[in-house]
């Protein structure tokens, strides 16, 4: 008999710690195929969803900032407002969207950009903008501030705050009736989530298409695998400094996309990563509301990925 987690699992910690909606051997036959099948399509995959592997990390955040620069370029081409949905996390991306925005010499006038979270406390209430933490801050340094004169306007950066997000839906669909194009820019969360739409949400909801109206959450109560991630890839391992509520949009924002384009980059060096079987679950698990990024290959659009993620994921002890 395997000595693993699911013949493990009875009597201990974790126990009841999973999101309910999983099938926790249903994952483990997903993430245990072989490496070349990662972007062997399923039927669910819109005909114009395309996974991209990235041989290394400057690779992926120079293509990805190319395409969200080309979106862009774009857009401005055809005299056209956009849209983008944005996350803090991945982030070098920004840095080359910035560089080809600049060498092409296009203003971002007809851009607005909509931050997809932000941390808060249990009533919605987010951190300064400025604090180290915010991703407001994050934003503005990466991406809004390093453009210069060419950059977004200030009235049309949107951050995830206690008013304004409630408005975000409104603000978007306005947008989308003049023709403006949306497009999401996502990582995939460890539990799965897009943006801080966490899997356990689902037990609220009596059903997907409820579930898919919803456009937001204020004080949204994250799953501990989201805490714990983030004091990695974002507080040097400081759990303490991590919140464990966010605002956060929800389906009924992303799913409304025209495109998107999504990126994974987590690996940590030395042969460890936290992000494989999430890429996994995302690409071959039957879309469902108990793993929110499923959803995403349904839409057109790419998904830039590091080989390492593709694994295979086997035990290799570090």
């Amino acid at each position: 008999m395997a000595i693993n987690l699911m013949t493990t699992i009875k009597g201990s910690l974790l126990e009841g710690f999973f999101p309910e909606g999983w099938d926790l051997d249903a994952i483990d036959k997903i993430v245990s195929r072989k490496p070349e099948t990662l972007t062997k399509p399923e039927k669910w995959w819109n005909k114009k969803f395309e996974p991209v592997a990235c041989a290394s990390l400057e690779d992926f955040d120079t293509m990805m900032g190319h395409e969200i620069a080309l979106a862009i370029l774009n857009a401005k081409m055809k005299k056209k407002q956009i849209a983008f949905i944005l996350p803090v996390g991945p982030m070098g991306m920004y840095r080359w969207a910035v560089y080809f925005l600049k060498e092409w010499n296009i203003d971002c006038k007809h851009v607005h950009g909509f931050n997809m979270d932000e941390w808060s406390d249990e009533k919605g209430t987010t951190l300064p903008a400025k604090d180290s933490g915010a991703f407001q801050n994050a934003m503005e340094g990466a991406f809004y501030g390093p453009l210069g004169k060419l950059t977004v306007p200030k009235s049309q950066r949107n951050f995830a705050t206690k008013k304004n997000l409630p408005l975000f839906g409104e603000k978007i669909r306005a947008l989308k009736k003049k023709g403006a194009e949306l497009i999401t820019v996502f990582g995939i969360g460890r539990a799965c989530h897009i943006a801080f739409w966490e899997p356990h949400f689902a037990a609220e909801y009596k059903s997907e298409a409820a579930w898919k109206r919803e456009d937001y959450r204020l004080g949204a109560q994250l799953c501990p695998l989201t805490v714990e991630q983030n004091a990695i890839t974002s507080f040097k391992s400081r759990t303490t400094l991590v919140p464990t509520r966010a605002n956060t949009i929800g389906p009924g924002l992303f799913l409304m996309s025209n495109r998107i384009i999504g990126g994974c980059d987590g690996t940590l060096g030395r042969g460890m990563q936290w992000q494989g079987m999430s890429l996994w679950m995302s690409l071959h698990h039957k879309p469902t509301p108990w793993i929110p990024s499923t959803y995403m290959p349904t839409m057109p659009g790419r998904l830039f990925f590091l080989e390492e993620l593709a694994g295979p994921l086997e035990a290799e002890c570090n």
